[in-house]
């Protein structure tokens, strides 16, 4: 069974969960030949008790349009996360995590997963684009940024910090470094 990239992005009011809640998760599924198969998005409920961090509610109050986004229609985190992990079993392949920091974006998910669903379809890992963009370039990790990557992995979508926005952009990336490590 190949793989099936599911490149994904969470918006949060925090830094860790559990204090702090994921607010929307965008993941969008690539075959490793760029076929965008299929895409989950859901904006969920705060935690009872969390509250929102200080400099994470400032950052948010310069993006009123990504916020506004992340606020319509919310669900309980019992049942988004139900429907995420559904989600990728009706996908054909073996789910592969991908994200731009993955060690942040895998943190809430898996914690997510595991505290809502008791389980992860993942596993317990996760695939970094920037670590894999720090190979590529033959760079340092601190060095391996979007800005320092090449134009040539970019296609022209949105990075909008809409989680579907963002995992999509961050997928063709992703499939664009692929190619070409392949290649």
């Amino acid at each position: 069974m190949p793989e099936i990239y599911i490149s994904t992005d969470v918006e949060t009011d925090g830094p860790i969960p559990g204090p702090h809640s994921m607010l929307s998760i965008g993941s969008a599924a690539y075959t490793s030949e760029k076929v965008l198969v299929s895409t989950f998005s859901a904006n969920l409920e705060t935690l009872p008790g969390a509250q929102a961090h200080p400099k994470t509610a400032e950052w948010w109050a310069t993006q009123p349009e990504a916020w506004a986004a992340c606020r319509k229609d919310l669900e309980p985190p019992e049942q988004a996360m139900t429907r995420y992990v559904n989600w990728i079993r009706s996908l054909e392949g073996k789910p592969v995590f991908v994200a731009y920091p993955a060690g942040f974006d895998f943190l809430f998910v898996y914690w997510y997963l595991i505290r809502f669903v008791g389980e992860s379809p993942f596993s317990h890992s996760a695939l970094d684009i920037k670590s894999f963009a720090m190979a590529m370039l033959k760079s340092d990790y601190r060095q391996s940024t979007k800005r320092n990557m090449p134009k040539r992995w970019f296609d022209p979508l949105p990075h909008s910090h809409v989680a579907l926005d963002d995992a999509i952009e961050q997928g063709a990336l992703f499939c664009n470094m692929l190619k070409e490590n392949r290649s």
